[in-house]
């Protein structure tokens, strides 16, 4: 049941992203404002296209949230591999998800001053990167 859930939720995803579905949707609300004056603009009429974006809506949030949860937690693994694949990288970083509020302030604090902290030789290194690539339009 759950994986028929995630292909649906996945080619509904897909499907409703698309231009053609943008398009329908845009189609759909113009028909419903030129039929206006038809049904006099009455109250069944402004229903009829409440109830049908309630509805869309409503089934798409779960549709939505399926594949962003899937997609984030494919990412969070790819990343953890990496992080496990390098050598001398911090492989405390793959329990991130399990850390607490605090604990993730603690570790963004730590980045935040080893960025300060190296900040200028990583621009030092973009500038000679920049300098090399200049030379390089002036000799070809």
């Amino acid at each position: 049941m759950r994986d028929m859930f995630r292909r649906l939720a996945e080619r509904t995803a897909h499907v409703v992203g698309s231009a053609w579905t943008f398009v329908l949707a845009l189609l759909t609300i113009a028909v419903w404002g030129v039929t206006g004056p038809y049904f006099a603009y009455s109250d069944t009429w402004q229903l009829f296209i409440n109830t049908g974006t309630t509805i869309v809506t409503f089934l798409m949030v779960f549709l939505i949230q399926n594949t962003q949860n899937r997609e984030a937690r494919i990412v969070g693994l790819k990343l953890d591999e990496l992080l496990r694949g390098v050598e001398g990288a911090r492989t405390a970083l793959v329990q991130l998800d399990e850390m607490t509020d605090s604990e993730l302030e603690a570790v963004h604090k730590e980045f935040t001053r080893l960025r300060v902290k190296y900040a200028p030789l990583v621009d030092d290194d973009i500038a000679h990167v920049e300098r090399e690539l200049q030379a390089r339009k002036r000799a070809s």
